[in-house]
């Protein structure tokens, strides 16, 4: 494979964990499964099409709060990669810079809520937890046997005031029509941002049952494995997971009380 073809071939590989991404439930694990614009294929057999994407998953998950109880969903999806731009749903990429193995791109998400008093007793006398969008920058870097990437964001609408950082490395594999590709990864947190989506417990929100907890910022250990098959010209499946383990900010929390997130899906997408 000639180097400008791994380009190509390096920054779009995780399509299905792509259309698991555009709806992932809120409380579900949060790796970012690698940059899949650099690894788009044009050919009937590619594991990973450009253009739209529409497909539905399967997916199971650890519920991060314990007053959270359901862990599986199906969940329909569409998601689309262009030369330059990425939407997967909840996020998406805009590539302003390529060449010389590396890219640059602009960044925005929007996170939902992921705690309601009304969901759960155990939640009563908590703050609902809403969502904001988020944007910033990142960058690709493409060697030889991994696709690097760097990503920092943060809240633009006030909710959380936190921000995050993200260093990833994926290895992605393509072999014909199938597509493997593990990925590695820490996540930094700010205090503002773990708190409030991760578990802190306000003084005003403590209870004799439910001790205040202060999170700090936090890093966490990800990691990835994301498979496609292009099983006809027009659809293609997934089998994959992501992980994470706790910091111990989050792990103490009195709502999460677990060290690991794990996050599983099997989908079945049409492009084109």
């Amino acid at each position: 494979m000639s180097y400008p073809t791994r380009i190509r071939t390096a920054l779009m590989s995780v399509l299905a964990a792509s259309i698991c991404l555009a709806t992932q439930p809120s409380h579900a694990a949060e790796p970012d499964f690698g940059s899949l614009k650099l690894l788009t294929g044009d050919s009937d057999t590619s594991p990973v099409p450009s253009g739209f994407v529409a497909g539905a998953v399967a997916i199971g998950f650890t519920p991060r709060y314990n007053g959270n109880s359901n862990n599986s969903t199906i969940i329909p999806g569409a998601v689309y990669f262009g030369d330059k731009f990425m939407y997967l749903g909840d996020r998406g990429r805009y590539y302003f810079a390529q060449g010389g193995g590396a890219a640059g791109f602009v960044y925005g998400r929007y996170r939902f809520g992921n705690l309601d008093p009304e969901d759960s007793s155990e939640f009563t006398g908590m703050h609902e937890r809403e969502g904001e969008f988020e944007m910033g920058l990142g960058a690709n870097f493409v060697t030889p046997y991994a696709l690097l990437t760097v990503r920092a964001a943060g809240d633009v609408t006030g909710t959380s005031k936190g921000s995050e950082l993200l260093l990833w490395s994926d290895f992605p594999i393509v072999r014909g029509r199938w597509l493997f590709m593990p990925g590695i990864g820490l996540m930094w947190r700010s205090s503002k941002m773990a708190n409030y989506y991760f578990g802190g417990v306000r003084p005003d929100e403590a209870t004799p049952t439910r001790a205040a907890h202060d999170t700090g910022s936090t890093i966490s250990p990800m990691a990835s494995l994301v498979t496609t098959y292009r099983f006809a010209p027009n659809w293609l499946g997934t089998l994959s997971a992501g992980y994470e383990y706790f910091d111990n900010g989050i792990a103490n929390s009195p709502l999460v009380n677990h060290r690991n997130e794990w996050t599983w899906f099997a989908g079945v997408g049409y492009t084109w």
